[in-house]
């Protein structure tokens, strides 16, 4: 998508799909949706719409639902809205950044924690041994006298 023109069709279908789900698209199974990324085939014929849904599990299948029904009137406003010869065909895929993005928190925030239990622990600790083990030249001689 490193055409001008294709980024500019994207960012128009971002618009019109998310203007489109909040004001004309009534289905009751709609959830919390936000469109956050369109792409776009480089022959403008196929754009992925991006979502993420606000909800449980089931809030996310009904809003999968829904958004597959509504494909078309979504396809023709963009249709209409772009001006476009050919509309592009509009396939809504669930987006996994934001629970992949939470599963990296936690475990990022489980490394934190672990370093800190090692951490307390190594307070009150010594290195075994002497605090420097390495012969020094001159103690070396002063062996060697006695």
């Amino acid at each position: 998508m490193s055409n001008p023109r294709v980024r500019k069709v994207a960012d128009r279908i971002q618009v019109v799909v998310a203007e489109m789900l909040e004001r004309r698209v009534k289905d009751p199974r709609l959830g919390f949706v936000t469109v956050t990324d369109v792409r776009v085939s480089g022959d403008t014929q196929q754009a992925s719409v991006f979502y993420t849904v606000l909800g449980e599990d089931e809030e996310v299948v009904g809003s999968a639902a829904a958004l597959e029904s509504a494909t078309g009137l979504i396809r023709s406003e963009v249709a209409k809205q772009l001006g476009m010869r050919h509309a592009p065909t509009i396939e809504f895929i669930h987006d996994a950044l934001p629970d992949t993005a939470r599963h990296i928190d936690e475990l990022l925030e489980r490394a934190r924690s672990s370093d800190a239990e090692v951490a307390a622990a190594a307070v009150g600790a010594a290195y075994a041994g002497e605090p420097d083990p390495y012969r020094k030249p001159h103690e070396a001689d002063e062996l060697e006298d006695e």
